[in-house]
C-alpha cells in the first residue's frame, strides 16, 4: 500500500483509513493522509469489490450541498431588464475608466469601459439603449463602485463582431489572446482574474498542461454543472483553444463525482481529440481551489507564494472555457453569464442566463420569493458575500444568488476555543487556524505572518467545523490584510 490512501467501506459504512507519518512544508511532523488518490471498495458477502477511483486532497469538509434544488434545472434565459448597472470594477486588477457619457446611445456589445493597465479587462454594454447615469452605485463585492447605468430600449441592436466568426485553428496565439482581452473575458468561477493575462505567462514558466475547474464544490451552486452538461462540446472547444494558446498537448477537466452526467457528457465530447482527460474528483469542499485541484490531479504542490504557472499549469473555470469558445465563434464580447438563483426562500430556483448588469432584484422577481429573506448572499454560503440590498448588479464573477430564511441566517454565539484542533484537521493548506485567529485578535500580525497566514485561501472550512463557533476566518482575513498592508509599505 505504501503511499496509497485506501478506503474500505463495509456494510455499516465505517471507514478504515491507513495513515502514515509525513512532514508538511518543513513545519511539523504528524499523522496525515499523504496521497491524493482513493481506491474505493465495498464489502459484499465478505468479498471486497472495486467501485471507483476518485482523486482528492488532504483535509476539507462535507457541508450540506443542497444542489438538488437546481441541479436538474436546465438553463433558462432571464427576462431582459429595463435598466442595467454596469460597474467599471468587475475583475481583479485596475478598474476601467468610462468611455461613455450621460445621454449617449450605446449598442449591445459596445465597449463602455477600459483601462491601459496590464491586469484589467474591458466592460461592454449588455443592452442597447441610452446612458442615464455614470455614478457610484452599490456593488455586490464592495460597498460601491463607479458604474454606467443604461436604460434598455429592448431593440438589442448590436455592434458588428469585433473579430468576426473565425476558425480558431487558423488564428495565431497572440491573435487569440487579443480577442480574449477585447471580449473582456475573466475567470467566471468567482475570482474574475483577467483571462488574457493568464494566457501570457512569464518566459521562465514552462507550461505543461491546461486544467479546467469543473469541481463546483460550493454548496447550492449548479451553474457550472449545467454548462458542462448542456454545452459540453463548447467547453471542450474552449479547452482546445486554451491549449493551443499555451502551446501544450495535454488538457484536464476536474469534475466532482456527484456530477456523473456532466462527466459522461464531457467524456463523450472529448472522444474525437487526443490529449484530453476528464478526471473524477471526490466530493469534498474546497476541491475547487486551484492549488488543491492541481495537487489532486497531478500530485504537484504549488509552493508557498507561487502560482500554478510556476509549476507548469494554467487553470481556468469550465464556464470561462465555454465563454472563450463562444467569443471566438461569434466575435461578440462577454455580456452575459449563467447565475444560479437558489435557497430555501426562493419559490422557483433556477439557473438563469442573465445579462451583465441585471439587478439581483430582477432575477429574484423572476424566480419568486416565499417571504421576507433573512439573508441574500452573492455566491454560495462558504465564500459568498452577504448583500445589504438586492439593488446590486450581476457581475462577470457572480455565479449565484442565495436567499436564506431568517432562521438559517440567525447568527451563532461564539464560545471559548476548546483546543480540539478540528480546524487544523480540515485546513487544506495545512495551517493552524486557531493560532492564526488568536494572533489576529491580539494584534500579533508578525507572528501570524511567520505562521504562513498569507497561504490561507479563505475557504471557511475552519469556521464551518469549529464546535465553539469561533469567527476564525474573519480574524484570519484581518491578519492577512494587515500583513499585506505592511508589505506594500516596505
Amino acid at each position: 500500500m505504501c503511499d496509497k490512501w485506501k478506503v474500505f467501506v463495509n456494510e455499516t459504512f465505517h471507514l478504515s483509513l491507513f495513515v502514515k507519518k509525513v512532514t508538511i512544508r518543513g513545519r511539523a511532523t504528524c499523522s496525515l493522509f499523504s496521497i491524493m488518490e482513493f481506491d474505493t471498495f465495498v464489502t459484499i458477502n465478505s468479498e471486497v469489490k472495486y467501485m471507483a477511483k476518485a482523486k482528492t486532497f488532504f483535509g476539507g469538509i462535507h457541508p450540506a450541498y443542497n444542489k438538488e434544488l437546481t441541479s436538474g434545472a436546465a438553463i433558462e434565459t432571464a427576462r431582459p431588464p429595463k435598466l442595467v448597472v454596469i460597474p467599471m470594477t468587475q475583475h481583479i486588477g485596475a478598474p476601467c475608466q468610462p468611455l461613455v457619457q450621460v445621454g449617449d446611445r450605446v449598442l449591445m456589445g459596445q465597449k463602455i469601459g477600459d483601462s491601459q493597465a496590464k491586469i484589467s479587462a474591458p466592460v461592454h454594454s449588455s443592452v442597447s439603449g441610452r446612458v442615464v447615469a455614470v455614478e457610484e452605485r452599490p456593488h455586490p463585492s464592495q460597498y460601491s463602485a463607479l458604474s454606467v447605468v443604461i436604460e434598455n430600449d429592448f431593440q438589442d441592436e448590436a455592434v458588428p463582431p469585433f473579430a468576426g466568426s473565425r476558425d480558431w485553428q487558423g488564428l495565431s496565439s497572440p491573435e487569440i489572446v487579443q480577442i480574449v482581452r477585447e471580449a473582456g473575458i475573466v475567470g467566471l468561477g468567482g475570482a474574475a482574474f483577467p483571462t488574457h493575462f493568464k494566457l501570457v505567462p512569464p518566459t521562465h514558466a514552462k507550461i505543461e498542461a491546461v486544467l479546467l475547474n469543473g469541481a463546483e464544490c460550493e454548496p447550492y451552486l449548479t451553474c457550472d454543472h449545467r454548462i458542462m452538461l448542456e454545452n459540453a462540446e463548447q467547453v471542450i472547444e474552449g479547452l482546445r483553444i486554451l491549449m493551443k494558446v499555451a502551446g501544450v498537448d495535454k488538457g484536464y477537466i476536474g469534475v466532482e463525482e456527484n456530477k456523473s452526467d456532466a462527466i459522461n457528457a464531457l467524456r463523450e465530447a472529448c472522444q474525437p481529440y487526443a490529449g484530453l482527460e476528464v478526471v473524477p474528483l471526490q466530493v469534498k469542499y474546497p476541491q475547487g481551489l486551484e492549488s488543491l485541484l492541481i495537487k489532486a490531479i497531478s500530485g504537484k504542490e504549488v509552493p508557498s507564494g507561487k502560482l500554478p504557472l510556476d509549476i507548469g499549469f494554467i487553470v481556468n473555470n469550465v464556464a470561462t472555457a465555454a465563454a472563450v469558445a463562444q467569443v471566438i465563434r461569434t466575435g461578440q464580447p462577454l455580456i452575459e453569464r449563467v447565475v444560479t438563483v437558489t435557497g430555501s426562500m426562493v419559490e422557483n430556483p433556477k439557473n438563469l442566463r442573465a445579462r451583465i448588469g441585471t439587478l439581483f432584484s430582477d432575477l429574484l422577481d423572476q424566480c419568486g420569493l416565499k417571504g421576507q429573506p433573512g439573508k441574500v448572499v452573492q455566491g454560495g454560503p462558504m465564500t459568498g458575500v452577504t448583500q445589504f440590498t438586492t439593488e446590486v448588479p450581476v457581475l462577470k464573477g457572480v455565479s449565484g444568488i442565495l436567499v436564506l430564511s431568517p432562521e438559517e441566517a440567525k447568527p451563532l454565539e461564539p464560545s471559548p476555543c476548546v483546543r480540539c484542533a478540528r480546524c487544523v484537521d480540515v485546513c487544506p493548506m495545512l495551517l493552524q487556524p486557531l493560532h492564526l485567529a488568536q494572533f489576529a485578535e491580539r494584534g500579533l500580525y508578525d507572528k501570524a505572518e511567520a505562521y504562513h497566514v498569507l497561504d490561507c485561501r479563505e475557504c471557511g472550512a475552519c469556521t464551518f467545523i469549529c464546535p465553539s463557533r469561533r469567527p476564525l476566518l474573519q480574524n484570519i482575513r484581518l491578519a492577512k490584510g494587515q500583513v499585506m498592508a505592511k508589505r506594500r509599505k516596505e
